[in-house]
């Protein structure tokens, strides 16, 4: 049986930008976009419309932005995923969009390789964060002197967590750490409990952000 297309919805205010997006990935095997929207509210209305399986959006749109719409779209819909594809790298967009409910926070120079790995990832349930948003997040604790006490955490869930912000995937992180998918999985569920999160993207910006982990 042939595996059911990865379905996309785009928001962009900007023409261009939404239209080349839809180019593209629609030539890509495996994905199909469903719909186009200029700003929150088309997007929020389409979503709840034709449920996608990701909503690839900007953050800020005329009317309702980016974060609205997802806070929105998420209290009714909770299958959706979201992918903030953005020209904003500021520490408050950063985290405003992560709280939101992105499972990925991507700015727009990412080249085309690196946006169709990241909607597969997100479609599998993996989350993302475009490698200078990792930094800019240490940069910003970073010499803080405000580290947050992380006993609850043992050796090898901070280990897994450090690798986590690095990008790593579970099967890269069990093969660098010689352990089964299983035990990384178990160790990564651990993590989110203790963090009190529910996916990697979130529990990086909460690491960094109380200083857990250190750039």
């Amino acid at each position: 049986m042939e595996n059911p297309k990865v379905r996309i919805l785009i928001a962009d205010d900007h023409p261009v930008i939404r239209q080349g997006l839809s180019a593209m990935l629609s030539s890509v095997e495996g994905f199909e976009v469903v719909g186009e929207a200029s700003n929150g509210q088309e997007a929020m209305d389409l979503a709840l419309r034709i449920v996608p399986d990701i909503v690839l959006l900007d953050l800020r749109m005329p009317g309702m932005d980016g974060v609205q719409a997802m806070r929105l779209i998420r209290a009714q819909c909770e299958s959706i995923r979201f992918i903030i594809l953005t020209v904003y790298d500021n520490d408050e967009y950063i985290f405003e969009g992560i709280r939101a409910g992105a499972s990925a926070y991507l700015l727009k120079d990412v080249t085309r390789d690196e946006l169709i790995n990241a909607i597969r990832e997100v479609h599998r349930g993996q989350s993302l964060l475009h490698p200078q948003i990792t930094r800019k997040l240490f940069e910003k604790v970073s010499g803080s002197g405000e580290v947050e006490h992380s006993s609850a955490l043992t050796d090898r869930e901070l280990e897994i967590l450090r690798m986590m912000a690095n990008g790593a995937s579970n099967k890269q992180i069990a093969a660098r750490l010689k352990i089964s998918s299983h035990t990384v999985k178990t160790h990564v569920s651990n993590i989110y409990q203790k963090l009190e999160v529910n996916d990697r993207a979130e529990a990086v910006a909460k690491a960094i952000r109380h200083g857990i982990l250190r750039g």
